[in-house]
């Protein structure tokens, strides 16, 4: 089973996406599951998580009717207001109602608070996260990201992390230590995974060859190993560095010295395990 772990949708109609505005050009336009899914079969790709791209009920409700809809749709990692525990337990409860919910995720990067993640409250709510066997996943963008990451793993062993586009890598630079450091770390518990999404769009040029990402891919995989990363197209962000076909190529391209069953991990083994599909 191959499986895409890192999948968004957007609705301009009906969701608001404060990040999302014509600066974003291409990318600025609503991305339905219907554009999606003939790509997604072209390219033998059975099942899907979908992640959510607002921090608002209104976007993750988007996500759960379309996972009624489509038995393509194995999972929902969906919004939570984590800085309320009362309201995030409520909101727990609530997406516990669909089969498909499987986890968490904050916009943090867009927090003008690098240290959001530290809050007592958010802290808290995850508890509420780990306490009901959901995911949650870490958009790392600067170290400091990662730092809270890794000392929420150290003070929660029991939720597991799922450490988005692999910490967002320093491609283009010769700054690597920094990050290759907190990734290695981070991979020293057994509860964080690494998903291998959201890389062909980095780089000074916003286009990131598998070449230019192989260190970086190589790093994740020796550090965490096969059967804790898992592989997400990031689409339609992705579709910004090119077609659904050329982001799947490429990450197949950095995963080519893996052996068939580590390869079957990244692509679907992994994420059925961390998501519970």
């Amino acid at each position: 089973m191959t499986v895409d772990a890192h999948l968004h949708l957007w609705d301009l109609e009906r969701v608001e996406y404060p990040w999302l505005t014509e600066a974003a050009g291409p990318i600025f336009r609503t991305f339905a599951f219907t554009e999606i899914e003939p790509q997604l079969h072209a390219e033998g790709v059975d099942r899907v998580v979908l992640v959510q791209a607002a921090n608002s009920l209104a976007d993750s409700a988007s996500m759960f009717d379309v996972a009624a809809a489509s038995p393509l749709v194995a999972g929902v990692v969906a919004w939570v207001d984590l800085l309320d525990p009362a309201a995030a337990a409520r909101q727990l409860d609530g997406w516990a109602a669909h089969p498909e919910f499987v986890g968490v995720r904050h916009l943090i990067h867009d927090e003008p608070d690098a240290d959001w993640l530290a809050r007592a409250s958010v802290q808290e709510s995850l508890g509420l996260v780990a306490a009901r066997g959901a995911t949650f996943d870490v958009i790392g963008v600067l170290p400091r990201h990662l730092e809270h990451a890794l000392a929420l793993a150290e003070a929660q062993p029991a939720l597991r992390l799922v450490i988005d586009h692999v910490g967002t890598p320093p491609v283009g630079t010769d700054d690597h230590g920094r990050w290759a450091s907190l990734l290695s770390r981070l991979a020293g518990h057994p509860q964080v995974f690494a998903k291998l999404s959201g890389l062909t769009t980095l780089g000074p040029a916003g286009h990131a060859t598998a070449s230019e990402l192989r260190p970086f891919a190589e790093h994740v995989l020796d550090a965490f190993g096969p059967d804790r990363v898992l592989f997400g197209g990031d689409w339609p962000v992705s579709t910004l560095a090119g077609d659904y076909a050329q982001t799947t190529a490429v990450a197949r391209e950095l995963a080519s010295g893996l052996s068939d069953a580590e390869q079957s991990a990244v692509f679907g083994g992994t994420a059925a395990r961390v998501y519970r599909l």
